[in-house]
């Protein structure tokens, strides 16, 4: 199994397959919309940055890797030791979801740093807007596979 300390090497690889990953839990919406919490959200789960009245496919595919890159980058700034390949893209699409800010500041990225186990940290990330959420039970549930291997 390879392990990855910094994504670097491999990271236009890795975004692309934590885009693909984040692409069925978080859709693909080419009109803007509210999300869940009231936040602007296009494409697939994006919110950061100016966003437009409608954007093509080919549009969204481009930013969604560029934000998944985004992400995986300032969450491996907080990642002190080596990870394997299903480590990174679960870790990916949960910061993804909730921001590197906050998955830099977690018990989860502690856990990762002193090397105690941390994936079942991922299942305690399923509420928004203070209430617990199916579909990010489901999504935490699937990360939490991809991380201890099971898919």
């Amino acid at each position: 199994m390879k392990r990855l300390v910094v994504p670097a090497a491999a990271a236009t690889l890795l975004a692309a397959a934590v885009a693909g990953y984040v692409r069925p839990w978080e859709g693909n919406e080419l009109t803007p919309y509210r999300d869940i919490v009231g936040v602007w959200t296009w494409c697939s789960g994006v919110t950061t940055g100016p966003h437009q009245q409608h954007y093509t496919q080919a549009e969204c595919a481009a930013i969604n890797r560029a934000e998944a890159g985004r992400q995986l980058a300032a969450v491996a700034k907080c990642v002190h030791r080596p990870l394997p390949e299903e480590q990174w893209i679960a870790l990916g699409s949960w910061s993804y979801n909730v921001g590197a800010s906050a998955a830099c500041r977690s018990t989860l990225m502690r856990k990762l740093n002193a090397g105690q186990p941390w994936c079942a940290e991922l299942l305690k990330w399923d509420y928004a807007g203070g209430r617990k959420v199916r579909g990010l039970t489901r999504r935490r549930q699937a990360e939490y596979r991809t991380c201890i291997g099971e898919e």
